[in-house]
C-alpha cells in the first residue's frame, strides 16, 4: 500500500517538527525539509525509530532552482505544509527595504513557489496549508514581519479560487504565542509578560498547531478552502481579559 506524501518546510524543529510528527502517525510518509541539513537528518532518524515514514530533505527555500529540482525528484504531494519562516523585532522606524526584501523573501515569496510547484503535480483531494501568524492583525515593532503574513493570508485565499477546479485546497493556520524556541530564548520576566497578555495566560504547544495542521490536511475537510484558522488561545478576540 503506497502511503500519501506530504512534505513540511521548517520542520526540523518548533511547529515544523511536531507537524512532521503528527502528519506521520496518521498515515503520512512525510519529507521533512529544512535549510539545517545536520538537524533535519537528526530528527528524521528520531522518527523512523519510532515507526514513522519521515525523510530529511536539506533545502534553502528562497532557491526557486532548487525547490523545484526537489519537488521533481519526489513524488506528488498529498499535502504540502508552508511552514517555515522568519521572525524579526525591529522598531517601525528602523524597518529598512531590505529588512521588508528579507522578510518576504522567506515569508510569502518561498510559500507561492512551493505552492505552485507543488500545486502542477498533486492530484483532485490535495491539501496546502500555510502557517501564517495571528500577528498579521497588527502588532507593535514587527510592521514587516506583519506585512509579510497579511500578504500569505491574501495569497492563500486567491490561490484557494484558482485551485478550487482542480479540487486542492489552500488554508492557512495563524499562530499566536507559542512555546518554540523563539518563544524560549526570551528572558523569563519577558516571557511572564507575554503570557499575561493571553486570555489563557500560558503559551500554546507545537502540538496544539499541528493538530490544526492535521485537521485542514484530513479529508473531513474536503469542503473547506481559504480559511484561516487561529490557534491563539483567544488571543485575536481582542477586548479586556481581566
Amino acid at each position: 500500500m503506497t502511503l500519501p506524501y506530504a512534505l513540511v518546510t521548517g520542520g526540523a524543529s518548533g511547529m515544523g517538527r511536531a507537524t512532521v510528527e503528527r502528519l506521520a502517525k496518521d498515515g503520512f510518509a512525510v519529507f521533512l525539509v529544512d535549510r539545517n541539513v545536520t538537524l533535519a537528518q537528526s530528527e528524521a532518524a528520531k522518527l523512523r525509530e519510532q515507526g514513522l515514514d519521515v525523510t530529511a530533505l536539506g533545502v534553502d527555500i528562497t532557491d526557486e532552482a532548487a525547490v523545484r529540482q526537489m519537488l521533481a525528484d519526489i513524488p506528488p504531494l498529498t499535502a504540502l505544509v508552508n511552514n517555515a519562516g522568519i521572525f524579526d523585532e525591529r522598531p517601525f522606524g528602523e524597518a529598512s527595504g531590505d529588512d521588508f526584501r528579507r522578510m518576504y523573501e522567506i515569508n510569502t515569496i518561498a510559500v507561492h513557489t512551493l505552492t505552485q510547484a507543488a500545486s502542477e503535480r498533486m492530484t483532485a483531494g490535495g491539501k496546502v496549508v500555510i502557517v501564517a501568524s495571528r500577528a498579521y492583525l497588527g502588532a507593535r515593532n514587527h510592521a514587516h514581519y506583519v506585512a509579510s503574513k497579511a500578504a500569505v493570508v491574501g495569497y492563500a485565499r486567491a490561490a484557494a479560487m484558482e485551485l478550487a477546479s482542480r479540487d486542492i485546497a489552500v488554508n492557512t493556520i495563524a499562530p499566536g504565542l507559542i512555546d518554540t524556541p523563539l518563544l524560549q530564548s526570551l528572558s523569563p520576566e519577558r516571557r511572564r509578560a507575554q503570557e499575561a497578555l493571553q486570555p489563557t495566560g500560558k503559551a500554546g504547544r507545537p502540538e496544539d498547531v499541528a493538530n490544526a495542521i492535521a485537521f485542514f490536511c484530513s479529508p473531513a475537510t474536503g469542503f473547506v478552502t481559504g480559511q484561516v484558522l487561529f490557534v491563539d488561545g483567544g488571543k485575536s478576540l481582542g477586548g479586556s481579559y481581566s
